[in-house]
């Protein structure tokens, strides 16, 4: 298979992350996918945003979880950016999507959103908790999971397998060549995070990665 490239975020180096505009950049730079997060708000909706709270990334304040949807829309999310549902990424961009759950609690509503959408050929689903991706296999045994991990150990393998992930996608930073090769041997392909300088894609290169997750739209030149 080819390298696989994801935009983080959309290509949050550039853009406001997790925004519209950002995954449109992404998908124009002809990254291969886009990566984003997952929360519900308030009142159930599939909120597009990386941390639990929307300090960070907008001029509001408050966590996700306790803001209605009209609330979190409000806000201004970077260069007049507003904050984007799930379905709208759907809508804004043809490509593959990678749809990490933050939120363990929206492993449900991503089901059932992908199901009623016809999304199920298009999304990944990524997380951090192995109990979401399991819920995701149950629900929807089709739809591919990917395990995230950020000290990466020889646990990955059993963890990626007991959820079915046949990606798992590795903090750069804290990956050795053993657990790639460890990965292989189990027919798991492996991306790390985040990819960005040019000595970050030289290692991608020699621990032999399936893929790399970056924040810019290219690749930097050596």
């Amino acid at each position: 298979m080819s390298f696989l490239t994801v935009g983080h975020r959309g290509v949050m180096g550039v853009e406001p992350e997790n925004t519209l505009r950002s995954f449109r950049r992404a998908e124009q730079a002809g990254l291969d996918q886009v990566e984003l997060d997952l929360h519900l708000s308030k009142d159930g909706a599939l909120v597009v945003m990386h941390d639990a709270d929307v300090d960070r990334t907008t001029d509001g304040s408050g966590l996700v979880r306790d803001l209605t949807l009209d609330e979190i829309r409000a806000l201004d999310a970077g260069l007049g950016e507003r904050v984007p549902v799930f379905e709208e990424v759907l809508d804004a961009v043809r490509g593959p999507v990678q749809a990490e759950i933050k939120d363990t609690a929206a492993a449900r509503a991503l089901a059932a959103t992908l199901r009623e959408r016809g999304a199920t050929g298009r999304v990944s689903v990524l997380s951090f908790h192995d109990e979401a991706l399991a819920e995701i296999r149950t629900l929807l045994p089709g739809v591919p999971t990917v395990l995230v991990a950020g000290r990466s150990g020889p646990d990955v393998v059993p963890r990626a397998q007991a959820v079915g992930a046949r990606l798992v996608s590795l903090d750069l930073t804290h990956l050795t060549l053993d657990v790639v090769r460890r990965c292989h041997a189990a027919d798991i392909r492996v991306i790390a995070w985040t990819v960005n300088t040019a000595q970050d894609w030289a290692l991608a290169r020699a621990l032999g990665l399936d893929g790399a997750v970056t924040d810019l739209p290219a690749e930097p030149a050596a």
